[in-house]
């Protein structure tokens, strides 16, 4: 993995999703090289928030909360009022939902060269940031 990656949500999600046997493996895969990655705060709620009320079967919150603490070691964003306005303009200027646009500014402002998610079109470029999805 050459340079900074950011990882969305979805990417931690199946990295315990015991559904998806395919994707769990490459997400742990990217997990493996944590010294590249980076996350953000969002990212870790939204983890939280899908492994513990959306996945089948769900994490229960104990647990769930562990690995939120072992995850919060990899390099991650705080998500603040500048970061929220700087979403703002990246949603107007390419029409994305605000939680995507906070995650590509998120990315940006680590200094990110790639985005890991599927959510957002693979191969799209957000200035300088290129979006992969990791399962294709």
């Amino acid at each position: 993995m050459a340079g900074r990656t950011f990882l969305d949500t979805n990417v931690l999600v199946y990295a315990v999703d015991s559904a998806e046997p395919d994707k769990k493996k490459v997400a742990r895969e990217l997990l493996a090289q944590a010294a590249n990655v980076v996350i953000s705060a969002q990212v870790l709620t939204e983890f939280y928030v899908t492994v513990t009320r959306k996945l089948k079967p769900a994490v229960d919150p104990e647990t769930a909360a562990h690995m939120v603490r072992r995850l919060a070691r990899i390099q991650c964003v705080a998500i603040d009022e500048q970061l929220v306005q700087r979403a703002l303009r990246v949603g107007q200027r390419w029409q994305l939902s605000h939680w995507d646009s906070l995650v590509v500014e998120a990315a940006r402002q680590a200094g990110c060269s790639r985005l890991l998610t599927e959510d957002l079109a693979d191969g799209a470029a957000y200035d300088g940031l290129l979006i992969e999805n990791p399962f294709d």
